[in-house]
């Protein structure tokens, strides 16, 4: 004898898809990893040398950082680790955050035609373009690993607390993913100013320069970019370097800022999204 399963009851009343949308984050987490392991696989298909661009980029970017600012401006380094190594640690954050940013900030344009014909939590899309970033932080973070072992630096206990500031730059990206991601849904200019803002923001974040070298009476303004005490604590982790603490508290404030930016603006404007997009 065959036993069917019993069918469910969907009840769609006014209010009800508002006041369980947390709640459907968990039902729909089978649809989170759908769309996460899409995003991995096609990031590099049909490419020629596939996932090494993961290791070109930041490597290249170093150099590069390495020769102008040390060689060419003579800008020095009074930390343990050796220049090139200070520089790559700055760009593990970095680079994860501008991925995340110009991906989750792209997601809801790229699903259009998802999100015009099936219901779910469109915060899944976003969220789930980090994870590809997450997967080319990790790759970095291996290459950085060989790094030190080239150069023979040994970090302190200070290391264990790395995964903390992991999941603050995760948080970063995230709220600020879902910002511009809303905006750019009604406002298609924004595919054309987040390349800008990524490109700009390099230059102005100490990833190619540590941030000592910034005059003590600017550091707490300089601090007020997020990504300042991001880098700042992902070198006093692994490098040992000094943490400027005020500056980092400055940072915090800007990033739980955005966050709660993000998810409100994104809130606000996801009915509309299927009509804009």
């Amino acid at each position: 004898m065959i036993r069917y399963p019993e069918a469910q009851e969907l009840l769609i009343a006014p209010g009800r898809s508002e006041k369980n949308y947390w709640k459907d984050l968990l039902r729909y987490r089978e649809l989170f990893y759908i769309l996460s392991w899409r995003d991995i696989k096609v990031r590099y298909k049909q490419t020629v040398i596939g996932a090494a661009w993961s290791v070109i980029r930041p490597v290249l970017t170093t150099l590069i950082f390495t020769i102008l600012f040390s060689r060419v401006a003579g800008l020095q380094y009074h930390g343990r680790a050796k220049y090139p190594l200070m520089v790559f640690v700055g760009m593990l954050p970095w680079q994860f955050f501008s991925n995340a940013l110009s991906d989750g900030g792209n997601a809801l344009v790229g699903n259009a035609n998802l999100i015009s014909k099936v219901y779910f939590p469109r915060i899944i899309i976003p969220a789930s373009s980090i994870i590809t970033s997450l997967v080319d932080f990790a790759i970095s973070f291996v290459l950085m690993i060989i790094m030190m072992i080239f150069y023979r630096f040994v970090p302190d206990i200070k290391i264990l607390l790395l995964p903390l500031f992991i999941v603050i730059v995760i948080l970063l990206a995230f709220g600020t993913s879902l910002y511009i991601a809303s905006l750019n849904v009604k406002y298609r200019d924004f595919r054309f100013i987040v390349p800008f803002i990524v490109q700009f923001g390099l230059y102005v974040t100490p990833v190619g320069i540590s941030s000592e070298l910034i005059p003590q009476k600017w550091r707490l303004l300089y601090s007020l970019n997020p990504m300042v005490g991001v880098i700042d604590g992902f070198r006093w982790c692994i490098l040992g370097d000094p943490m400027y603490w005020p500056g980092f508290f400055a940072s915090i404030t800007g990033i739980l800022f955005f966050l709660w930016l993000g998810i409100w603006y994104f809130r606000k404007t996801e009915r509309s999204f299927a009509d804009n997009i």
